[in-house]
């Protein structure tokens, strides 16, 4: 891992991931989350803040950047909830079967690298009851905006820790296994080719 990926990159997603827009996507689903949850690239803690701490047991963290979990040490310790933090990528979930009620993803698919493979196991450890939770950023359904996204991409990704600004969230539940319950989509404040959000909850098929 460079200086820059361990250093800087993470202090400037914070940031990004921390901005008001964000924070309102947030207060709309992570108060959602129920039970035992997975949070699918923890970062810096910016949702423990919006958990309902009433239907939360315990969170496993899954953040494989060193760079965020020390950012993440503080707001955990004092956030009094459970925390686990797992310092490995979403790819590798090191968790039993269906084990979790609510797997929650935030600001996160758009990055993990095998994309499928992550939600193959997001699926694989969440109860045959439980819910996914998301918010995410990706595809725009404008044409031209999408040409924007596509133009932008392979630069975006080298510079924003392997993040794509082009990915077809629904598409990938749904691709996954998940049928979509509740699924909201529209512009945030923001440059346009990263602001388009999905959010909502999808269950196992």
């Amino acid at each position: 891992m460079s200086w820059y990926e361990d250093r800087i990159l993470p202090r400037l997603i914070n940031a990004a991931c921390g901005s008001k827009p964000t924070r309102k996507q947030r207060e709309k689903i992570v108060p959602r989350a129920t039970g035992d949850i997975l949070e699918i690239g923890f970062g810096s803690g910016h949702n423990l803040p919006y958990y309902d701490r009433g239907k939360v047991r315990r969170i496993w963290g899954l953040e494989p950047s060193a760079g965020m979990r020390r950012l993440a040490a503080a707001p955990v310790a004092a956030s009094g909830l459970d925390v686990e933090m797992i310092d490995l990528p979403g790819e590798e979930i090191p968790l039993q079967d269906n084990i979790v009620d609510t797997v929650l993803i935030t600001f996160t698919l758009c990055t993990i690298p095998d994309v499928m493979s992550a939600l193959d196991g997001m699926r694989r450890v969440l109860k045959p009851d439980g819910q996914l939770l998301y918010c995410e950023h990706g595809k725009a359904p404008d044409a031209n905006v999408m040409k924007w996204q596509e133009r932008m991409n392979p630069a975006w990704k080298r510079i924003a820790g392997g993040c794509n600004m082009n990915r077809d969230i629904p598409a990938l539940l749904t691709s996954a296994g998940f049928d979509i319950q509740d699924d909201n989509q529209m512009y945030i404040p923001g440059l346009k080719s990263l602001s388009y959000n999905y959010w909502g909850a999808a269950r196992i098929r």
